[in-house]
């Protein structure tokens, strides 16, 4: 078979696996009594992740550094800039007040440690083992806070994953053939898709970073991004807010976690992911809170703005690759007029933000 049948082979393989995977273990988790909450901020956010984690496990493992890094870069771009983007774009997206106070912290922290552990040149064991643990302690902290939470948000994620009453465990054996299923599904498709990933960047002369970057993170984005969309047509935009960020901070601290122990050596960081890739990730996760706070609201023109520099960020790769004259004058305007302008009106809308509920303080007060 081709390379292109076996990456779209690959792919629909990854996506039916995690469909699979996350109502089999959804299922499970609330027959043995675990909060609905709980199993959506871990089992659904890292089903939808389980594509990412078993490429960039396959790819460490095998050998292909720079296609298990760029998977996960690109996929957090990817997720950010085209799917809060797109979603925004068909309805505006409500943020929940918790994303803002905690997820979304959580998620910039997340990729500064992940630059800071990649300055080196290299993410090996130790801080693989610091990210997989960083991991665990954020899902026990959920599992204690969710004890704390209200009915309503409960039942939200019930809406999601289903109905399933605590200790009903008449269909255990159902729901662990799913769970077995969708595994192996992941592992094939994931085998597959890298296959295919590896044979592309050779037939078109460009590294494995770029096509981890691109093609890779895009596909193995492919559940949140039915996800999201499907969460925003139905008018649970909340769903489609919370399903990227959490994706976002299991990709760097499961994904790449696991991806470190698993690889025979550390994981080798190419300069340009330092001098450009990491920066944009980073860049792209700090840009959430100020548009986040301003008004607890993903607008329209926001989600233009997002889907626009995802644009804007895949065609500078396709300079990049191609060596382009135009490469040189692209970076000077992106960097010294639009970035600067982008990152002025933030402030501008942050300030605002930060001062309007004083105001009215004062005014009630007088």
């Amino acid at each position: 078979m081709t390379p292109l049948l076996f990456f779209i082979l690959g792919l629909l393989a990854l996506v039916a696996g995690a469909e699979l995977l996350v109502r089999g273990a959804s299922k499970l988790a609330l027959s043995f009594g675990i909060s609905p909450l709980v199993v959506g901020l871990t089992v659904v956010a890292c089903g939808t992740s389980a594509p990412e984690l078993a490429v960039s496990v396959q790819s460490a493992w095998s050998g292909q550094v720079d296609i298990a890094l760029g998977n996960v870069v690109g996929s957090n771009i990817f997720n950010v800039l085209f799917i809060l983007g797109v979603s925004a774009l068909i309805t505006p997206l409500l943020v929940a007040s918790q994303l803002i106070r905690q997820e979304v912290p959580i998620m910039i922290g997340a990729s500064l440690l992940l630059f800071a552990l990649a300055w080196d040149g290299g993410i090996s064991r130790f801080d693989g083992a610091l990210l997989f643990g960083l991991l665990s302690a954020y899902t026990v902290f959920l599992i204690r806070q969710s004890r704390r939470e209200s009915q309503s948000i409960e039942a939200e994620y019930v809406q999601q994953i289903g109905e399933v009453k605590v200790g009903e465990g008449q269909h255990w054996g159902v729901q662990v053939t799913l769970i077995a299923a969708g595994l192996a599904l992941l592992v094939l498709g994931a085998d597959w898709l890298v296959g295919a990933a590896v044979t592309f960047a050779k037939q078109l002369g460009v590294s494995e970073l770029v096509i981890g970057l691109t093609i890779v993170a895009a596909g193995t984005s492919m559940p949140e991004v039915a996800t999201s969309v499907v969460a925003a047509l139905r008018g649970e935009r909340d769903i489609a807010v919370g399903n990227v960020v959490g994706s976002n901070m299991f990709n760097i601290l499961g994904v790449l976690g696991l991806s470190s122990l698993v690889a025979p050596e550390s994981l080798s960081v190419p300069q340009s992911m330092l001098s450009f890739d990491l920066p944009v990730m980073i860049a792209v996760a700090g840009a959430c809170l100020p548009i986040f706070f301003t008004g607890h609201l993903i607008s329209l023109w926001e989600g233009a703005v997002f889907l626009a520099y995802y644009m804007v960020y895949t065609a500078y790769l396709v300079l990049a690759v191609q060596r382009h004259d135009l490469l040189a004058s692209f970076g000077f305007v992106m960097t010294t007029v639009v970035l600067p302008l982008t990152a002025l009106t933030l402030g501008v809308l942050a300030w605002r933000e930060w001062r309007t509920p004083r105001n009215n303080m004062i005014d009630r007060k007088s």
